[in-house]
């Protein structure tokens, strides 16, 4: 049995034998089953922050969950550590990557005490969303102590406007969703530069905040306090 075009049977067949077939994570999983269409979303997101921390030597995610579309931004940065408070998103992750993509991956609550080492880059996707609003200046202060004073800091969630159409589910965890404005006023009590965009689908935009589903802000330039 070959492949008709034969250029593609034998980098196949290789690449199958050397690493098998990957497979989802536990919540990636869900989403591709229940959802396929949201995966694409998902990856759009992590491809935006690999392309904006390309080149970066260390670079953090806050938030990680099964730490599948992590890989995207590692293909674009030389070292990635991804941290999740759940530890059975991270024996997920271990399990089904066996390290062959490099990443660190480490159980940490980043509300109880920053990391022990300051990185170039920090990220964190639909993860603020999930924090109280008593406990967000916590997060971060301690993502700003593990952040060089020079570090970018960027940050995904969905809009305060999206959620009358969000799932049972996500209200249920959706405690401090921003407005665009609301995002940008946060960031900016903590960055010198900040840049907030709006995102529909997989399109990452300029537009108006009051119609984005989906928000990305980025903070350049740790104020001192």
């Amino acid at each position: 049995m070959s492949t008709k075009e034969k250029q593609y049977f034998k980098p196949l067949m290789k690449s199958k034998k050397k690493h098998g077939f990957a497979r989802f994570g536990l919540m990636s999983n869900d989403t591709w089953v229940n959802n396929p269409t949201r995966t694409v979303f998902c990856m759009s997101r992590y491809k935006f922050v690999a392309k904006i921390l390309s080149g970066h030597k260390d670079v953090l995610e806050i938030g990680s969950a099964d730490g599948f579309y992590s890989r995207i931004v590692k293909q674009h940065v030389k070292n990635l550590t991804i941290i999740d408070f759940d530890p059975i998103f991270i024996e997920d992750f271990k399990s089904a990557d066996k390290n062959r993509s490099q990443i660190i991956a480490k159980v940490h609550d980043i509300i109880k005490k920053p990391l022990n080492k300051r990185y170039n880059a920090i990220y964190s996707l639909d993860v603020l969303e999930h924090i109280s609003p008593k406990k967000e200046k916590t997060f971060f202060k301690n993502c700003l102590k593990s952040l060089d004073k020079n570090g970018i800091f960027i940050v995904g969630m969905p809009s305060l406007e999206s959620q009358k159409y969000a799932s049972k589910q996500s209200k249920e965890g959706h405690v401090n969703c921003k407005s665009g404005e609301n995002l940008k006023k946060l960031l900016n009590k903590y960055f010198i530069n900040n840049f907030v965009f709006s995102m529909n689908d997989e399109v990452v935009h300029t537009g108006f905040f009051p119609m984005a589903h989906y928000l990305i802000g980025i903070g350049c330039g740790v104020k001192v306090k």
